[in-house]
């Protein structure tokens, strides 16, 4: 027996127990301690870009001029957009075969189709748009994760 064997099956066990902790939640439940989660770290994410002089605005499409993203915006677009993903993920754990899995592959493809927005945002310094598309996945690294862990739970 090695050293860090007494380590590992500690780590594993911690790991168990926050696979028992999410299985025993409803899934709304998980999406919403998760969505809050996610979007503090996000607003946190924007709020030192904004310490380190990244200019916080943007404009949408057709818009004339960037418009200042508030302290607090980050925060309420990751609640905003999250209900869509815990509706999801409710509907999946009701009815696909496989939810976990069709929740990953759904919400990665989402994620990587909202870079678009930043990417297409007129005028908005680049360095905000790269903040912008960064807190996108920060927020879907935070959240996705949780709300799958918790659908490998499901029992049909």
């Amino acid at each position: 027996m090695s050293v860090t064997t007494p380590r590992t099956q500690a780590v594993r066990t911690g790991s168990r127990s926050i696979s028992g902790f999410l299985a025993a939640r409803p899934v709304w439940l998980v999406g919403i301690v998760a969505t809050l989660a996610g979007a503090v770290v996000t607003e946190a994410f924007a709020l030192v870009a904004r310490a380190a002089g990244v200019p916080m605005e943007a404009a949408s499409p057709g818009a004339a001029e960037a418009a200042e993203i508030p302290v607090g915006g980050f925060l309420g677009g990751v609640v905003f957009w999250s209900v869509a993903g815990i509706v999801l993920a409710v509907v999946l754990a009701r009815w696909a075969g496989r939810p976990a899995r069709t929740f990953t592959v759904t919400t990665v493809a989402l994620t990587a189709l909202s870079l678009a927005g930043p990417a297409v945002a007129p005028h908005t310094a680049t360095s905000t748009q790269i903040v912008l598309a960064a807190s996108h996945v920060v927020a879907a690294a935070v959240i996705v994760p949780l709300l799958a862990r918790r659908l490998s739970h499901v029992q049909r």
